[in-house]
């Protein structure tokens, strides 16, 4: 595979210089009218018609969508790529709007030989899983999103890749995963033409601003797990501290998708003046770079309150820690006191015991046998023995 997209690149370098000529002779060849305008759709439906792959099979396209607009209403439908790219050049000033899910290596390496969109930012589109980012290849943007939705049933975050092609008279998305839903931004942008005519730049802005609104609800649901997760804590859940770990990396994640916005969107206010971007465009813009520092601003508090709750809860566990121990102690104390307690009962009862022991042996040769004072003696001793032995033992505080 490497070595197969370095031939591909190599070839679009080389391709570069044929382009032009060859775009004049498919309009000469191609040039007809353009078909009435069907209704417009979604970019959520089946895909288009297939295409034929350069081994002589035949693969289903991953174009969801695919349209061209003039003064901001849709003009024609194409069916393929293909048919894309002939009736684009038989409409001079028209721009074309294609969106793509997942496509193969082949139809990318097709849009950057038709539309001369830079290798590397080919290669990456290719490649995917990369940041989020702002691009400038000559005339053509190429800007990479991380678009973000809530899971309600897993109660956890998706996140999606979304990179985008702007350049004159055409723009070109290619979603890697479900998000962002591309088919409401031109249902919404169809439905403004006033807005739509303002050309490839409006639709950038607009699929910004519905990646940044979608980030509301995200923010919304991981702020309704922060405030379960704080239940938790002060519930004493064993299971709270790996649910705040988990959490914790979505907002990292989060962030990594947030935080490049805001420069993203300086640079393209930078470019206002020297790109000549109309002064609707310029208050769309800054509505949007609002918006992101809005977002910004909430997740990097997330974080920081996730790190609180983190310390609350080591805290909370900590004490626990410390009163079970603290509990087991004064139960081993007790206990130790009901074995001192035992123990010398057990020595005070062990005395008489052992004096009785003695004179129940039934010697014949034993003195105290026939001695008068014999079993007062024993009996005096036994009695000496016990509190004796209990005067020491509550001296000791055993008893």
């Amino acid at each position: 595979m490497p070595g197969r997209r370095l031939r591909t690149l190599r070839a679009l370098r080389n391709s570069a210089k044929e382009k032009a000529r060859t775009a004049r002779t498919a309009k000469a060849k191609h040039a007809r009218p353009a078909p009435p305008a069907p209704a417009p759709s979604g970019e959520e439906h089946v895909p288009l018609e297939p295409e034929s792959s350069g081994a002589g099979g035949v693969t289903v396209s991953s174009v969801m969508d695919a349209a061209l607009y003039r003064g901001g209403r849709r003009i024609a439908t194409p069916s393929s790529l293909a048919e894309a790219y002939a009736q684009l050049r038989a409409e001079p000033g028209a721009m074309a709007w294609i969106g793509l899910f997942r496509p193969t290596e082949a139809e990318l390496v097709s849009l950057a030989k038709e539309f001369d969109l830079h290798p590397l930012a080919l290669e990456d589109a290719i490649q995917a899983h990369q940041r989020p980012k702002l691009e400038r290849y000559g005339d053509t943007l190429f800007v990479v999103l991380r678009a973000a939705r809530y899971l309600d049933l897993p109660e956890e975050v998706d996140f999606a890749e979304l990179h985008i092609f702007v350049g004159p008279g055409f723009v070109l998305t290619v979603r890697h995963g479900t998000a962002p839903d591309l088919s409401a931004v031109r249902r919404r942008m169809e439905s403004n033409p006033e807005l739509l005519k303002l050309g490839p730049e409006a639709v950038l802005y607009a699929i910004l601003d519905t990646v940044v609104d979608g980030y509301a609800p995200v923010v919304a649901g991981v702020e309704t797990d922060m405030e379960e997760s704080e239940i938790q804590v002060f519930g004493g859940d064993p299971q709270v501290s790996r649910r705040i770990y988990e959490l914790s990396q979505e907002v990292l994640e989060f962030q990594r998708a947030t935080r490049p916005l805001s420069s993203m969107l300086e640079g393209l206010q930078a470019g206002f003046e020297k790109y000549g971007t109309g002064e609707e465009l310029q208050r769309y813009l800054r509505d949007v770079a609002d918006h992101v520092t809005h977002t910004i601003e909430r997740v990097d508090g997330f974080r920081q309150a996730l790190g609180d709750l983190l310390t609350l809860n080591a805290t909370l566990v900590a004490q626990q820690q410390n009163a079970e121990m603290r509990a087991l102690a004064e139960a081993g104390f007790e206990q130790n006191e009901e074995i001192k307690k035992i123990s010398a009962w057990a020595a005070i009862l062990f005395a008489p015991t052992l004096v009785g022991t003695i004179y129940g042996m039934n010697f014949d040769h034993m003195p105290e046998l026939h001695w008068l004072l014999g079993y007062p003696f024993a009996i005096v001793l036994m009695g000496v023995v016990c509190v004796s032995l209990y005067l020491v033992f509550k001296r000791r505080g055993w008893l």
